[in-house]
């Protein structure tokens, strides 16, 4: 028996229907709304009783063309801002389906897709400056990404064998990060065995960037109480503001106490492909460099990385050590088995798809210096916007606009104070519901921010106009209500 289509060209004359369909979907974004909540009778037909029986592929493809396209996130829209969430190419959809064609393991092995990977992260490494010979895996986004830096940051500085011992053979481990920093760090806390205690957060200034000095107590107070300091933990560009830490006192504080200086660069690493470079200035320096390609690589989701500048120190952390590698896994001297688990060795997945195929189609159909162009243009497009907000009398910029994150509310004269953020929250609400537009949302100081992330490359500036206009039409008709 074979799970192989029984007639070929059925399936051929379905599978042309969808990309023809999907490129036509794609063509025409702009037509649609941002965002449509699942209707009830779509929810209704998607709860299904297990399908014991087959169906034509026509027929299936007929549901999710009724039942799942029409109603995604959103974030493919020219006017999605929220989150970190990244826009997609075609040409990334397309290499998506050629990579499950092929459907390579990904843990080594002598093969192309294995070659395609080491050349990214070799164009990767060279695009952040990293050395050449540094470690690196692709992975599936930035939690994973940040936790895999902060393993070999514990294994490299914590002075005692963790790997064979455990977290009970030596004093309690501490890291050091700002008030600011992602959640995926109390998650990795938590994960590692370490608890949330582990975690030192360090306050910020008034643009929202660690106190360096603050830090730098704290570490001295840890060790002073007997505790294992082992990592600082940078941002370029947090997730609240898009504020970049002093990458390069962070550095220097790091030497000074021998720890492991790791950065979060989710999304503004990126920057670093686009003439606004120097706002990630220093974090070539670091021992290690998180970020997604799936935010402001423009990249389809899942494709997150790690760098680790000592090409050793990923393998010294999850490389089974002597014989402690199962014979199935070892590498032979020819065959496919030259190098099995090359990739698998290097960080926590063993399992591992063919992520790299659409970063590579991506970067060379595209042109780094274009996706580049497109990351700059993002960041001239939250300064507009930026300067927008502040010569509006009716709106209210909240924090700096660092890099490609601007944080405002609707704030008129004449309104009481504890009313705004219940306001803006309806504002935002309305703005998603409407199909308008999609900001998300934070707190800064107590207040509610409308945040909008651009990450988007197929948003222009009149899309900034439109959301300024919608943001104070709704909130006149809210608040006189």
């Amino acid at each position: 028996m074979s799970l192989d289509p029984t007639d070929w060209n059925e399936t051929r004359a379905v599978g042309r229907a969808m990309v023809d369909d999907i490129l036509t979907w794609l063509e025409t974004v702009r037509e649609r709304p941002v965002w449509t909540s699942v209707p009830a009778d779509a929810k209704a037909r998607l709860d299904e009783a297990v399908p014991r029986a087959g169906a034509p592929l026509a027929e299936v493809y007929a549901a999710f063309k009724r039942d799942v396209l029409p109603y995604p996130t959103g974030n493919i829209h020219p006017r999605f801002w929220g989150w970190v969430m990244g826009t997609g190419t075609t040409t990334g959809a397309l290499a998506e389906m050629l990579a499950a064609a092929m459907n390579p393991h990904l843990a080594g092995y002598d093969q192309s897709a294995a070659i395609i990977e080491r050349q990214v992260l070799d164009w990767l490494k060279e695009l952040v400056d990293f050395p050449k010979d540094a470690s690196g895996v692709l992975v599936s986004g930035g939690t994973a990404a940040n936790v895999e830096g902060l393993t070999a940051a514990r294994v490299a500085r914590c002075s005692f064998d963790i790997r064979e011992e455990g977290l009970r053979a030596g004093p309690p481990l501490t890291l050091y990060a700002s008030s600011e920093t992602h959640g995926w760090i109390t998650q990795a806390c938590e994960t590692m065995g370490m608890g949330r205690q582990a975690l030192r957060s360090i306050a910020v200034d008034d643009d929202y960037r660690i106190d360096v000095a603050a830090c730098r107590a704290r570490i001295a107070a840890d060790i002073a109480a007997g505790c294992r300091p082992f990592a600082i933990v940078g941002n370029a560009g947090t997730v609240n503001t898009g504020a970049v830490d002093d990458l390069v006192a962070l550095r220097a504080l790091a030497d000074d106490f021998d720890l492991w200086f790791h950065i979060d660069g989710a999304f503004g690493a990126l920057a670093a492909w686009s003439d606004s470079r120097a706002l990630v200035a220093g974090q070539e320096r670091a021992d290690s460099l998180a970020f997604d390609l799936h935010k402001w690589g423009y990249m389809p989701y899942e494709v997150g990385v790690i760098l680790t500048r000592d090409p050793g120190a990923q393998l010294a952390t999850y490389k089974p050590g002597g014989a402690a590698k199962p014979a199935y896994l070892r590498s032979a001297e020819g065959g496919i088995s030259v190098d099995t688990t090359y990739f698998a060795d290097r960080g926590m997945q063993l399992s591992r798809g063919f992520r790299a195929l659409k970063v590579w189609m991506s970067m060379k159909e595209q042109g780094v210096d274009r996706i580049g162009n497109a990351i700059q243009t993002n960041i001239d497009q939250a300064r507009r916007l930026g300067v927008m907000v502040e010569a509006h009398p009716d709106l209210q910029l909240l924090a700096p606009v660092a890099m490609n994150i601007v944080c405002f509310r609707y704030a008129p004269s004449g309104l009481a104070a504890d009313t705004l953020n219940s306001l803006n929250e309806a504002i935002l609400i309305a703005l998603q519901a409407r199909g308008i537009a999609v900001p998300s949302q934070t707190v800064l100081h107590d207040r509610f921010a409308i945040r909008v992330c651009i990450t988007n490359h197929r948003s222009q500036d009149h899309d900034f106009d439109a959301l300024v206009d919608a943001v104070v039409k709704i909130g006149a008709e809210l608040a006189a209500a």
